[in-house]
This record gives C-alpha cells, sequence and structure tokens, in this order.
C-alpha cells in the first residue's frame, strides 16, 4: 500500500507508487491523504483529506485484502501524520507488527524548500520514525529533520547515525541531492552496526520528478515479496538506476520533464533475477 498525495501531472505521487509497484511484480492499494493541483511548473494547490478518511482507508484494505507491505508519501499535516500512526497501531503496520513500513519523509521540494510545518516534522520524528521500518530521507529532508547539511560521505554517515537514533530499524540517506559526487551517486544504508553504501551512475536528466517515490515504492514492493530490507533495498537501487536511465521527455507543453515509469524491460516483462 501508498499512503500519499496525488499529483495531477502523473509524475508522483500515488501515480507513480501504482506504477512502480506494478513493474516490481505486486499489486498496489492506496490510502489518499491530499490531492494536489501541479504540472510541470510546480504546485499551485493543495486539498488534505480528513485525518479519519485517510485513517479509514488503510483500516478498510488491511482488514479485508490484507498488506504485506506499507509506504508512505506525501502526508501533509501533523494530523494526516497522527491518523497514519493511530491506523498502522491498529492493524500491524510497522514498530513490532507483522507488516514492514517504509517512510519516505516527504519534506523538501526538489529545490529544497520547505514542505512541512515544524509540528509535522516534530511527528515524523518522535511518532512516525520509531515505527518505521525504514526511512529514506533526501539530503533536503536530513536538513530539515535533523539539522545535518550534507555536504560529503562523512556527513552522510554521520546523517545515518543520527537518524537511526530516532528509532527506525534501517536508515536509507540518498545521495542523489550530494553534488560533490560528480562521477556517481551513492545511497547509505544503515542497521545501527553495518553501512553499506549503494553506488550508481549520475545521470544528466535534468528533472528527475517521483525518482523518491519510486525508489521507495519499488523497496516496499520488495519487503512485500519477502525480502530482507538490504535485499529489497538493492532491487529498489536497481529499479531506479534503470528507470532514469531509460526515461524519456514527455514534452508537457513546458519543457521536458522525465518519465520515470517508461522503463519497458520491466514494465512488460521483469527480469528473474530482480528478486533474487
Amino acid at each position: 500500500m501508498t499512503i500519499a498525495g496525488t499529483d495531477s501531472g502523473g509524475g508522483a505521487g500515488v501515480a507513480a507508487d501504482l506504477r512502480a509497484m506494478a513493474a516490481c511484480g505486486v499489486h498496489g492499494c492506496v490510502a489518499v491523504t491530499a490531492v494536489t493541483v501541479q504540472n510541470t511548473l510546480g504546485v499551485s494547490g493543495v486539498h488534505t483529506l480528513p485525518p479519519e478518511t485517510v485513517a479509514a482507508q488503510i483500516e478498510s484494505v488491511a482488514t479485508d485484502i490484507g498488506l504485506d507491505a506499507v509506504k508512505t508519501g506525501m502526508l501533509a499535516t501533523s494530523e494526516i501524520i497522527r491518523a497514519v500512526v493511530g491506523a498502522c497501531d491498529r492493524v500491524g503496520i510497522g514498530a513490532d507488527g507483522p507488516t514492514p513500513f517504509v517512510v519516505d519523509p516527504v519534506a523538501a521540494s526538489m529545490n529544497g524548500d520547505k514542505l512541512l510545518a515544524d509540528e509535522a516534522l516534530d511527528a515524523y520524528r518522535s511518532l512516525l520514525f520509531p515505527r518505521a521500518t525504514l526511512v529514506t530521507p533526501n539530503l533536503d529532508e536530513v536538513r530539515l529533520l535533523v539539522g545535518i547539511d550534507v555536504h560529503d560521505r562523512g556527513a552522510q554517515y554521520e546523517a545515518a547515525k543520527v537518524l537511526f537514533g530516532l528509532g527506525p530499524r534501517f536508515v536509507l540517506v540518498k545521495g542523489g541531492h550530494l553534488a560533490e559526487d560528480v562521477d556517481g551517486c551513492v545511497d547509505l544504508l544503515y542497521d545501527g552496526h553495518t553501512f553499506t553504501e549503494l553506488p550508481g551512475p549520475r545521470f544528466d536528466t535534468g528533472d528527475t520528478h517521483g525518482s523518491g517515490d519510486n525508489l521507495a515504492s519499488a523497496i516496499c514492493s520488495g519487503l512485500a515479496r519477502g525480502m530482507s530490507v538490504p535485499d529489497a533495498v538493492a532491487l529498489g537501487k536497481r529499479y531506479i538506476v534503470e528507470a532514469v536511465r531509460h526515461s524519456y521527455p514527455l514534452g508537457a507543453g513546458h519543457g521536458p520533464v522525465s518519465s520515470l515509469w517508461a522503463i519497458r524491460p520491466w514494465w512488460t516483462n521483469p527480469p528473474r533475477s530482480a528478486f533474487n
């Protein structure tokens, strides 16, 4: 399941999540948190759903269809975060429950602008992170959540340790915004004992809107298929590298935007090795 907002441009949010989940061989369910008005120029409006409606969507699916893994995207407000936490606790998602819980803390725009009020950031730190199987912040979100401005590998390691101290079982500090890495892109996984670097190429593609959504959704899909967290993260890394590699301009009237779902080999026939 993805617990997230919509993107009327189709590049991110629940639309991107469901495409990634289908490409990785799982059925995706949704709990919509907000409806956004956006295109290639940016977000011009947001309508949040009542928190009780968000919680009801989660519980309705969990108590009937069942859930093998869950991820979050845009949660928008502290009230919605609290409603999500309550619903997850009631149906065994995250914490010590049977259902893995991937928290993608959508807190910053692509240019690093803050998207959440301070009270919502506090709710991420105090309520969501202690229940998370894995958190997947980018470097702008790291800065907002724990105050560390990551400009080199050493700071990326330090940020992973500080984030782990907030209670998640695993931390993945994404390196896509680390401009100092001109030749590659290293994501860093930490479980409290071991650091694992996941290197990948850096592509000059311009706008990679929705890449974080795709990565978290692919990881969630691996967990739903019974993978360990390190194996699911490795799957997500392979998926997003190939998604960006095979992306192409949509040409939406105001300049090109990367279409991260345009990954034909995965979409039509996921490689058997991806799930081994």
